[in-house]
């Protein structure tokens, strides 16, 4: 069928994705991940972390027993130290985990940075789309997601511990230091169970997410087929055809000045035209928008066509780069454009009356 997306993106379209962000990666898989280095590294320096803290307690508690140590170093020496011998045992576990994070991410999207991704986009914070998000099918999908994750984990934690339940009974006269060797081993060997089934869901979730993203980035024919036409044609014909595009969407956009009511300006640089339809939607909606010589034709299109032209930088500033034409206003600026709004009605109101 017509417009039916059913071709896989091509190189073009997977790099402009890859540009602003929309790459297949797994938060579980890169969690369990971290979690499993770091299972490995407390077992490789929990020894010498278990001693140096160890030190570092009985070091304080001789301080502190001698009155004129502590007098002379005070209260915040004595903090500062074990900090400082908290913080150097804690560091190659960190280190660790940081590193093994910082790779996964590396290993799931590749190591290209894209500047696009981290700009602000004010889209985003359209409740619609956020509504939309929470109460969507990917909301489904991410519940059973979390559940599936939970009810593994428990179950491999259950089978592992219920049959040890009485052997935990029966070491009721052991000695603290006995009880704490036996029940180390066996919860280190839990956690890593545990962390086993982690990771097996976080490769399953990136498959997963992998083919998500795969699927939202299906082309139709047509639109593979214009592709390949705008690939093969010589730079200075792709680059005609583009200025032509250019040229009708401006044309398009002078046309519906006219019907603006209102063009909020920067005085100099900026300028936005505004229509507002009570019957058409629930928001103001950006008809036409320019800065420099497309600002300043804006304007001269609005006076030409009684349409007001009311100065106000911050708003112009804003709407210029957060709503594209043909696109309604968010909610952020609902307050200032219904005071322009308002003012330029209750103008219009005074005109006709007198």
């Amino acid at each position: 069928m017509a417009g039916e997306k059913t071709e896989k993106a091509t190189p073009k379209k997977a790099k402009e994705a890859r540009e602003k962000g929309q790459v297949a990666r797994s938060t579980d898989l890169q969690g369990a991940v971290v979690l499993m280095v770091g299972i490995f590294a407390l077992g490789s320096a929990g020894p010498g972390l278990v001693q140096r803290m160890g030190d570092v307690l009985r070091a304080a508690i001789v301080q502190t027993s001698s009155p004129d140590v502590v007098s002379i170093r005070g209260i915040g020496g004595l903090m500062s130290a074990a900090g400082t011998a908290t913080l150097v045992a804690v560091a190659p576990i960190a280190l660790a985990c940081m590193i093994a994070g910082v790779l996964a991410s590396v290993g799931m999207v590749g190591f290209r940075p894209s500047g696009k991704a981290l700009k602000p986009d004010f889209k985003r914070m359209d409740p619609k789309s956020g509504a939309k998000q929470i109460f969507g099918p990917n909301s489904l999908v991410e519940l059973a997601k979390s559940l599936a994750k939970v009810g593994v984990v428990a179950a491999i934690v259950a089978v592992a511990l219920l049959p040890k339940l009485p052997e935990f009974g029966g070491m009721v006269g052991l000695s603290p230091t006995d009880f704490g060797t036996i029940l180390s081993a066996d919860m280190g060997s839990l956690i890593k169970r545990a962390a086993f089934a982690y990771l097996f869901i976080g490769i399953a979730d990136f498959a997963w997410q992998k083919k998500r993203t795969a699927k939202s980035m299906k082309m139709d024919k047509q639109e593979v087929s214009d592709e390949a036409k705008t690939q093969n044609l010589p730079p200075e014909v792709r680059s005609m055809i583009r200025r032509r595009q250019m040229e009708a969407s401006r044309k398009r956009m002078m046309s519906a000045i006219p019907t603006a009511d209102v063009v909020v300006t920067n005085p100099t640089h900026f300028s936005v035209a505004l229509r507002y339809d009570a019957n058409r939607g629930d928001a103001p909606e950006v008809v036409a928008k320019g800065k420099g010589i497309v600002a300043l034709r804006i304007r001269e299109l609005a006076r030409e066509h009684g349409v007001p032209v009311i100065p106000d930088p911050p708003l112009a500033r804003g709407l210029y780069g957060s709503v594209e034409v043909n696109q309604l206003i968010p909610e952020e600026f609902f307050a200032a454009v219904a005071a322009v709004l308002a003012f330029v009605y209750r103008t219009a109101a005074r005109r006709a009356a007198a």
